[in-house]
């Protein structure tokens, strides 16, 4: 019976080799992190790498968990085509803006509220590559646009530029003056002389 302890070692040894061999795994890739003003609109950009060509298969789903951390809600579906939500907070409100050509699988939220603050997760799917990571980005919906501190050096940079051209101009205006001052006076001098 050599041969069947023969043939049990090679499988073995197969098996082991093969959790040696890389794994093809896809990476998504998003922001961590993006503001956006309520009432507008965002674009949720995520693209994705794959070791494997993408295949007519390749499947796409975004997800929702809200800051309070209740369950996820679905957001959008794509599997050869795109799927919007038939129910819940962001029906009506998604748009697939995704080209999977150029590995791109974005989407666009319109009408913003303070409600959609939270985690949106994409996780795309390329057979042969359905492992790998998920994208996670956190929205905030602000009422109004905040200037960020490069804003206000901006501010304030222009506004001590604007100011020494003022002074600059009224020193020169003066001093302008004054030597027509003081050439009305040589010529009144002279003219008593």
């Amino acid at each position: 019976m050599p041969g069947p302890t023969w043939l049990g070692a090679v499988l073995v040894l197969g098996v082991q080799l093969r959790a040696l061999w890389p794994v093809a795994a896809i990476e998504v890739y998003t922001s961590k992190e993006v503001y956006a003003v309520n009432g507008t609109s965002l674009r949720l950009k995520c693209t994705f790498s794959s070791s494997s060509p993408i295949s007519p298969l390749l499947s796409v789903t975004w997800n929702f968990q809200p800051e309070d951390l209740s369950s996820h809600e679905p957001v959008f579906y794509y599997l050869k085509e795109p799927y919007t939500p038939s129910a819940g907070r962001f029906k009506g409100r998604i748009t697939w803006d995704g080209h999977i050509e150029r590995h791109d699988v974005s989407i666009v939220i319109w009408d913003l509220q303070p409600t959609d603050n939270g985690t949106f997760t994409c996780q795309v799917k390329n057979p042969r590559d359905i492992d790998g990571t998920i994208g996670e980005v956190r929205l905030r919906v602000v009422q109004k646009v905040n200037f960020s501190e490069i804003h206000f050096l901006a501010i304030a940079i222009g506004s001590a530029c604007g100011l020494m051209i003022i002074v600059v101009t009224l020193v020169i205006i003066c001093r302008h003056r004054r030597k027509k001052q003081q050439e009305k006076m040589i010529e009144v001098a002279d003219t008593e002389l």
